[in-house]
């Protein structure tokens, strides 16, 4: 099942946290993903939505991405992406989730 996802991208993707851009010529657009598994993705921006509130580097990642879209929904599928990278990294590792051992976390501690 691993071999499924070689990257981050992929599993963002499936979960549409990840968007499509369309180029053709000089034209450059980037979209809102549709394409993808729906329950997953639901399931994913509720997860990161509730993130908010137990954990400060979700709340900051939400917070900055929120002062650069100015829109929640946007907001929260960044943050939502962020998780992806972090749960990708620990099944590939096969290790459980640790905020001590999370980097953007400990930066955020530090500071």
């Amino acid at each position: 099942m691993r071999a499924r996802f070689p990257d981050n991208d992929c599993p963002a993707a499936l979960a549409g946290a990840a968007p499509v851009t369309i180029t053709s010529g000089k034209r450059r657009v980037v979209k809102f993903r549709w394409a993808c598994d729906k329950k997953l993705r639901n399931a994913l921006i509720d997860f990161a939505d509730d993130s908010r509130n137990a954990s400060p580097w979700a709340a900051k990642v939400y917070a900055q991405a929120l002062a650069r879209t100015g829109r929640h929904p946007h907001a929260v599928r960044i943050l939502a992406r962020a998780w992806i990278r972090v749960i990708w990294r620990l099944w590939q590792d096969g290790v459980a989730y640790d905020p001590a051992k999370h980097r953007g976390a400990v930066r955020l501690l530090a500071a």
